[in-house]
């Protein structure tokens, strides 16, 4: 299912390199814990880098985006598992 969900919170961990890999992230007041990141991948919004995952934890699919021009988190998709 398609959404936006524009300026969740996740938490991260950052490197080795420039490399980020969301551990959680806040939905609705609720905390989900990513158990997988599943695929990754970048593309460009004009000038702005973003930065793809797909992420589970232990009932949906998540497409978590981060955008590196303005540094803030969305959450664009959900499947059911």
């Amino acid at each position: 299912m398609k959404i936006c969900e524009p300026n969740i919170r996740v938490g991260v961990i950052h490197g080795p390199g420039n490399r980020i890999a969301p551990v959680w992230f806040d939905l609705k007041h609720r905390k989900h814990t990513v158990r997988e990141i599943t695929n990754s991948w970048r593309d460009r919004q004009g000038e702005t880098v973003r930065i793809h995952f797909h992420v589970t934890d232990d009932g949906a699919l998540y497409e978590l985006v981060y955008d590196l021009g303005n540094t803030t988190w969305a959450l664009e998709q959900i499947e059911t598992l």
